[in-house]
């Protein structure tokens, strides 16, 4: 179980989604996988800058 953990959590810092986290490791809510899900300071301000880009054209 320990080496299940530590692959998820590897997955979650490399920035994979938290869909793919849940499909690999068949959980099925959400709440259960959120502490491997690590997105990327790049993952971040990409979301970020996407926002500010929708607050803009209102």
């Amino acid at each position: 179980m320990a080496l299940r953990h530590s692959a998820l959590t590897h997955l979650g810092e490399q920035g994979t989604s938290l869909l793919m986290l849940m499909a690999k490791s068949r959980h099925k809510k959400p709440e259960n996988v959120r502490h491997y899900f690590k997105p990327s300071p790049d993952a971040i301000a990409e979301l970020t800058s996407l926002l500010a880009l929708g607050d803009a054209c209102r």
